[in-house]
């Protein structure tokens, strides 16, 4: 739902990982998950990473409970279409096909995998045909 208007940098995309792993989850909880610890320093800078995901629309917060959960709105799918689409743009002039066969061809795909991509290729023929 939520979107990035701006790069996610790497330590709020640690912060998006753990809320992508729980429903809801406290800043405590999120800084000792990716700290160890929850030396106030350490609440403080996650507080503000979080206000920062909030305001952007990556994050919500459940301003009903005390201490405040907060839960991912921007999902992982979203994300990673979004920086494969700047890939493409950067790289290929914004034509995605280049680099998704470069993605297939150069990763190991399991069995099931070229099986699930094969059905969602053919599930989306069978739509463009159904359009045309």
């Amino acid at each position: 739902m939520g979107r990035a208007a701006r790069e996610i940098t790497d330590t709020e995309l640690s912060l998006l990982t753990e809320l992508w792993q729980r429903e809801s989850a406290t800043v405590q909880e999120l800084t000792e998950a990716l700290y160890g610890n929850t030396a106030p320093a350490l609440l403080a800078t996650v507080r503000k990473l979080l206000d920062r995901l909030e305001a952007e629309g990556c994050v919500t917060r459940d301003r009903t409970k005390w201490p405040h959960h907060y839960r991912a709105l921007l999902q992982r799918e979203d994300l990673a279409g979004k920086r494969l689409q700047e890939a493409a743009d950067e790289l290929y002039d914004g034509d995605l096909a280049p680099l998704l066969t470069h993605l297939v061809k150069s990763q190991k795909l399991s069995p099931g995998d070229r099986e699930n991509l094969r059905k969602m290729l053919d599930e989306l023929d069978k739509k463009g045909k159904r359009k045309s």
